[in-house]
């Protein structure tokens, strides 16, 4: 496995990152069990990288495999809170739930643009002290946003940017994937860390995932690079790539042939919550049923958090 330092923050991590949205209840639903060890073979085989939210609601799989873990791997997570008393709360609770002493890096969930990142400032502001504590190590923003990127620049309190790039610019939602890239790199310059998500565009671009991989890796300024893995198989094929080793062509084969799926159960009663929470505007609402426009859809699960009946699952 490779490895890289996240700018000017002193901490090291794995090229890849375990995105863990995956094994939990906004997607795979994989038992704690399953899930927990599934992170400890990734640990094993040299990630020491891995990312989470408070919304993905996982804590508990990342407290089981940390238990097994010497010594503790990089952890990140997100909150959407804006005030420094839910910052508060959601810090405890992320220290609390997965057994932590300090959280390596706390980012601002889903920044989207200057003024966003101005009316969470006290949120950040909260983050700051924590780290001049010892809670925190680096503080940041995630964004599917050119415009958040941009703003981070002015922000010299923003150590880590944590951004949506693949080759076709998937979920990008104000620009190309070279806006994206260019503004990127001049934050690298300023020695912000920056590691990316959904390099395969939420499973769009699975059957040529080598080369999505590959574009975001030949940009040495992105340092590392969270990818949703859910089982054995796809641990495997992403340690391969991102060693540069040679991928089994039966692996890659069973691989490829997996699609990804989103579902609105027949139950759905077409309350349109999930819609307002829908980043990417890939839902409507037909004949009383959300209705996925899945060119649009990132497969992000963000939208089945708030459907009270449970009636969106993605596969």
């Amino acid at each position: 496995m490779n490895y890289c330092d996240l700018g000017k923050t002193g901490i090291t991590v794995s090229r890849l990152c375990f995105g863990t949205l995956t094994i939990g209840p906004l997607q795979a639903r994989l038992s704690i069990e399953k899930g927990a060890s599934l992170l400890v073979d990734a640990f094993e085989n040299g990630i020491n990288f891995f990312d989470t939210a408070e919304i993905y609601k996982n804590y508990d799989y990342l407290c089981s495999a940390f238990k097994n873990m010497n010594p503790k791997p990089v952890v990140a997570t997100k909150s959407y809170a804006y005030t420094k008393e839910n910052m508060e709360k959601s810090l405890s609770k992320a220290l609390r739930e997965m057994g932590l002493e300090a959280v390596d890096i706390f980012l601002l969930h889903e920044q989207e643009s200057e003024n966003t990142i101005k009316g969470h400032f006290e949120a950040l502001e909260y983050l700051l002290r924590a780290k001049e504590k010892g809670y925190v190590r680096a503080v940041g923003i995630s964004c599917h946003t050119t415009a958040a990127v941009e703003a981070a620049l002015k922000y010299p309190e923003i150590e880590i940017i944590h951004p949506l790039v693949n080759f076709r610019g998937i979920g990008i939602r104000d620009g190309t994937v070279e806006q994206m890239l260019s503004l990127l790199k001049k934050a690298a310059e300023k020695n912000i860390g920056i590691y990316a998500m959904k390099p395969l565009g939420g499973g769009h671009l699975i059957k040529q995932a080598e080369k999505a991989f590959n574009f975001v890796l030949s940009h040495s300024f992105i340092h590392s690079v969270a990818v949703g893995m859910q089982s054995g198989e796809e641990l495997l094929f992403n340690q391969a790539v991102f060693s540069d080793t040679l991928v089994p062509e039966d692996l890659r084969n069973q691989l490829m042939a997996k699609p990804r799926r989103i579902v609105v159960e027949s139950w759905c009663k077409g309350c349109g919550e999930c819609i307002s929470h829908c980043p990417q505007g890939a839902l409507t609402i037909k004949d009383n049923k959300a209705q996925v426009r899945k060119s649009d859809c990132i497969f992000c699960g963000y939208c089945g958090v708030y459907c009270e009946d449970i009636c969106i699952k993605i596969y």
